[in-house]
């Protein structure tokens, strides 16, 4: 009984000792769920955090969990018409922190998350379901106005101011070669007129279309379905590009030079054994991200440049060099894909991911430095 052991001794095992120097992944909290979850954000400035997904009868659920005491206790939940898919803080100030969704029945929504009730904005922004949501200009990072971009089921990529409610910019396929547009990202937003968005579809094309000049900047293909991608930072020039894929490997380009013939440089890694869901930079270290595999795995990676970034070709033409990816650790932390992963923008080394045997996750990861 506990009358009888020493005072300050504890029953637990002594700690083992870490004798590596490898980031260390430790599951904190984990809450299973009565839902899908598809996409899960930190709110921002604060110990609290998003889950969104949809309920066995198609409804879209929204929880806001709170960390407090070695546990998450939800705080606030709601039941919308249609299924969420998902979210982003991005194109909201760090004092309005507001909540942008797209959901099943293709439409963009922006929530104030102190009241739910119903939304700020609410536009039919696709045809079919949304499948992929990012925003720049919030959350105090990077230039230019907030702005958010959609990618859908029915191929288009659409551009949103939240102040007006059509889209500011559609990019849309040819009705016969519609492809389904699985990622989108912003980038090279590190001044008031530059501003760049990436796009991955189903087949392996990767578009990048320059904002400032309207025109698509480049396109490539590469080989498998591209699930996710994003730029190491959205507020400066372009440096990294990871783009994820089917067939268990991503890509990292070099988007700092751009060759005539060649386009962008870019190097192949194999990851997961399975589909590479996501791949997510650290907001304090843009060297430093993590994959989520479709096995239920999490890999950290360093990212090593090279000596020197660019080379020239056998006609004197420069093009870029491709570092090197550093797998520091991994661990598997489910048996189904982790379809979201978002690190804490507040604190280096915390994560939050969701899952498909409907459970959330919160992790932290150590010695990031």
């Amino acid at each position: 009984s506990n009358c009888l052991r020493p005072v300050g001794v504890s029953r637990k095992s002594p700690p083992t000792m870490d004798t590596t120097d490898a980031p260390q992944i430790i599951e904190h909290v984990k809450k299973s769920l009565t839902y899908t979850p598809f996409c899960t954000r930190w709110i921002p400035s604060s110990a609290r955090f998003v889950v969104l997904g949809q309920n066995p009868k198609a409804t879209g659920r929204m929880q806001i969990y709170e960390l407090s005491g070695g546990t998450a206790k939800c705080i606030h939940e709601c039941e919308k018409p249609a299924g969420f898919k998902c979210g982003t803080f991005g194109a909201s100030t760090l004092q309005d922190r507001h909540l942008a969704t797209g959901d099943f029945a293709g439409k963009l929504n922006i929530w104030d998350l102190t009241r739910t009730e119903k939304p700020l904005y609410n536009v039919q922004a696709h045809a079919a379901c949304v499948n992929v949501i990012d925003g720049c200009g919030g959350q105090n990072i990077g230039y230019g106005a907030c702005e958010l971009v959609t990618g859908s089921r029915d191929g288009c990529v659409r551009v949103w101011d939240p102040r007006v409610k059509e889209a500011v910019l559609s990019l849309e396929p040819d009705d016969d070669t519609a492809r389904d547009c699985w990622a989108v990202a912003f980038g090279n937003s590190y001044n008031d007129d530059e501003r760049c968005i990436a796009a991955g579809y189903d087949n392996g094309d990767v578009k990048l279309f320059d904002l400032r000049t309207n025109s698509v900047r480049w396109d490539t293909n590469v080989g498998n379905g591209v699930v996710s991608l994003e730029f190491d930072r959205k507020d400066i020039e372009m440096n990294k590009l990871a783009v994820t894929t089917l067939e268990s490997r991503f890509r990292l380009f070099d988007m700092r030079t751009f060759h005539e013939t060649e386009g962008y440089s870019w190097k192949a890694v194999k990851a997961h054994k399975s589909t590479v869901w996501l791949a997510r930079h650290l907001p304090q270290n843009r060297d430093v991200w993590m994959t989520c595999g479709g096995n239920g795995g999490l890999n950290v990676y360093r990212y090593s440049y090279p000596l020197k970034r660019q080379a020239k070709d056998k006609d004197g033409l420069v093009k870029g060099v491709v570092g090197d990816a550093e797998l520091l650790n991994s661990r598997m932390v489910s048996t189904q894909p982790i379809v979201s992963f978002n690190w804490s923008p507040d604190k280096e080394g915390l994560c939050v991911m969701a899952s498909l045997d409907q459970a959330v996750r919160v992790c932290i990861v150590t010695k990031l430095d």
